[in-house]
């Protein structure tokens, strides 16, 4: 997640048998629309991926850090320490399906324009490329919030930072964004005519600044990639295949949907078809633009995307500050992962 500044087999198997700070205000950037002949270069590469780190299970909350500092989103939230966060039941594992739970506090009162708990965490390891793959059952819904999954470099922007999954009150699709801070190029290429991936793009320049942040964006069309629509599908899979000489692709799989290579604990990313977002190294410099990041898994409340006219346009009721106080808004509030895994 995050803007503003920056920023999955059977949930009920275990996989072997399934098998920063910054973020930003994405509101500005639902205005734009594009592509490139560049399918060839991102998915080219007939390359079986090896499993390098698995996120999963008791052993999930040993290799992430939980964010405690104030939101840099402004959002209305108090993040939680991990002991907090796991005494008040905001974040825990459970034992009878080995997911991952992340929630929003959903008990306690709040006022208006108060601060409700939340958790963000980010994780202890930095990647300069690779696989990058969540399986969630659940994210969290409902008006005011914003959850995401997102991968940062130090000193935003000037490491990147890449957006796998994100959006805000009841928005129906997942949007995908990059962000970039160097003068080296970073843009989706225009072409008439678009075979590189399915999506609709949203803005067409990476360039990123604290006061200008939106990115170059693409908007998922299938109404299963976020909400209430990948909750009532069961969830699926978010994958980010980060290939510095290719570019940078992202897909999303509903639950029924997941290819048997990445059931197996096997994924060739040539095979699945085209991505749902493609930004391609041939218009992006992406060594120098994305290096060292880590991951971060989050859920804000209202903020300078979720909380802004986003929110008068959603449908949601009243003022964001105001459900705040709606305890019971939160109870679906809250990430199930089932895991999270990085192959090379």
């Amino acid at each position: 997640m995050m803007h503003t500044f920056s920023k999955l087999l059977l949930a009920a198997l275990p996989f072997t048998t399934l098998v920063g700070a910054y973020h930003h205000d994405h509101s500005g950037s639902r205005r734009h629309h594009r592509a490139t002949s560049a399918r060839s270069i991102s998915l080219s590469s007939n390359k079986t991926y090896l499993i390098q780190d698995l996120y999963q299970g008791e052993d999930f909350f040993n290799e992430w850090d939980f964010f405690t500092g104030t939101d840099p989103t402004g959002g209305n939230v108090d993040y939680q320490s991990q002991s907090d966060a796991q005494s008040k039941g905001l974040a825990y594992v459970d034992g009878c399906d080995n997911s991952t739970v992340l929630a929003v506090d959903s008990t306690s009162t709040v006022p208006a324009g108060g601060n409700r708990d939340s958790v963000r965490i980010t994780s202890q390891k930095s990647y300069n490329g690779g696989l990058f793959v969540i399986d969630a059952s659940n994210m969290p819904v409902g008006c005011s919030t914003w959850p995401s999954f997102w991968t940062v470099g130090p000193n935003w922007p000037l490491a990147g930072e890449i957006d796998i999954i994100e959006g805000v009150n009841d928005q129906d699709t997942n949007q995908m964004t990059l962000h970039s801070g160097t003068n080296a190029t970073c843009t989706i290429e225009k072409t008439s005519g678009n075979s590189t991936y399915t999506g609709q793009v949203l803005g067409s320049d990476c360039y990123s600044t604290q006061s200008a942040d939106a990115g170059c964006g693409i908007e998922d069309t299938d109404t299963r990639s976020f909400g209430y629509g990948f909750n009532n599908a069961q969830g699926g899979v978010f994958a980010l295949l980060w290939d510095t000489a290719a570019g940078m692709s992202m897909w999303h799989f509903a639950r029924a949907d997941i290819p048997a290579d990445l059931a197996a604990q096997k994924p060739n990313p040539s095979t699945w078809g085209t991505p749902a977002g493609f930004w391609s190294a041939q218009s992006c410099d992406i060594s120098a633009n994305f290096y060292d990041h880590q991951m971060v898994i989050d859920t804000t409340l209202c903020g300078n995307w979720a909380g802004g006219s986003a929110y008068s346009k959603s449908g949601c009721p009243g003022t964001c500050t105001d459900m705040i106080a709606n305890a019971t808004n939160y109870v679906d509030a809250k990430w199930v992962i089932n895991y999270v895994a990085v192959y090379q």
